[in-house]
């Protein structure tokens, strides 16, 4: 317990209450619902499950410092003021996300360049060299977060959104955000517990979420990596622990997952999502106009 700190999940307006359930079903400790956010509190072996396991989660966070700031000046000597050896060295690179709230803030991008410039006025007066900046792959993110006066500086554990899963490499036109997907399922009451289908399938996200639902299969599993992966304190014996063990508790399916869609190019991409997501034995997707569908199978069904 000693070693447990605060985190902040981002999700969805609505998904609070899915998200803390979530989370106190893998084991996290005062969970708080706020607007788009659930605040928990676990260690760092947590931080890596909730990130892997978490199907309602857009952003896992780790706030590190807080106070109040009256301007951008206090801001700069405030953010300046942190030992920030302790996240970053010389020769790393890290990035700045900014949200602003707040009358005396109004430009999330110049915080941001307020910030950049006293984390690289620090290291270049202490150090006499600065680290760079990496917008795209950096190996900190940096998150700033200005409610009114009272500024948040936290460490972004998750890296690019997890709603990108990592399966999907084939969409057709405007499809649907898998945190999205599995929240609307589990909002639904799908428990793969009876045979589901998708008449308008698309690229398969509904059917590829359903199915690990079903299976209890961690829905980060097929992401390339996580934004922690590249921190200082990262124990990659203990998070490859929590990988097997999350996988150890998948169960498996007795019933049918189908989805249709009348565009050949759609049934082909959610064929190929599907593949990705190596849930091929439990989801067919077949070329049918919806309109002239029948139901297939004995007994209930979840559409």
């Amino acid at each position: 317990m000693g070693n447990n700190f605060k985190m902040v999940a981002k999700t969805l307006f609505g998904f609070e209450e899915l998200l803390s359930k979530e989370l106190r079903n893998l084991g996290a400790s005062n969970v708080v619902e706020g607007v788009r956010n659930v605040s928990f509190e676990g260690d760092n072996g947590f931080m890596y499950k909730a990130n892997l396991c978490l199907r309602t989660a857009i952003k896992i966070i780790k706030p590190i410092h807080s106070f109040r700031v009256r301007d951008e000046n206090d801001l700069y000597k405030k953010i300046y003021a942190m030992d920030w050896t302790e996240y970053l060295s010389v020769s790393e690179t890290f990035a700045i996300d900014a949200t602003v709230n707040s009358d005396q803030f109004t430009h999330s991008l110049y915080v941001s360049q307020k910030t950049k410039d006293a984390i690289v006025d620090k290291f270049r007066d202490t150090d006499g060299t600065r680290p760079d900046v990496d917008v795209k792959d950096p190996d900190l993110r940096i998150n700033i977060h200005i409610h009114n006066n009272d500024c948040n500086v936290s460490l972004d554990s998750s890296g690019y959104s997890l709603h990108k899963r990592g399966y999907r490499t084939a969409t057709n036109i405007a499809p649907i955000n898998e945190v999205l997907a599995s929240g609307l399922l589990l909002l639904s009451g799908w428990d793969g517990q009876c045979d589901f289908m998708d008449p308008m399938c698309g690229s398969g996200t509904m059917l590829t979420e359903a199915a690990m639902i079903a299976c209890n299969i961690p829905a980060n599993i097929n992401r390339k990596s996580f934004a922690f992966e590249k921190w200082t304190d990262f124990d990659a014996e203990l998070y490859e622990k929590i990988v097997e063990s999350s996988l150890k508790k998948t169960r498996e399916f007795h019933y049918k997952i189908i989805g249709y869609d009348k565009a050949p190019s759609a049934v082909r991409k959610a064929q190929d999502n599907i593949e990705n997501a190596h849930l091929e034995d439990y989801i067919t997707v077949e070329r049918k106009d919806f309109f002239r569908t029948t139901k297939q199978t004995e007994g209930p069904l979840h559409m």
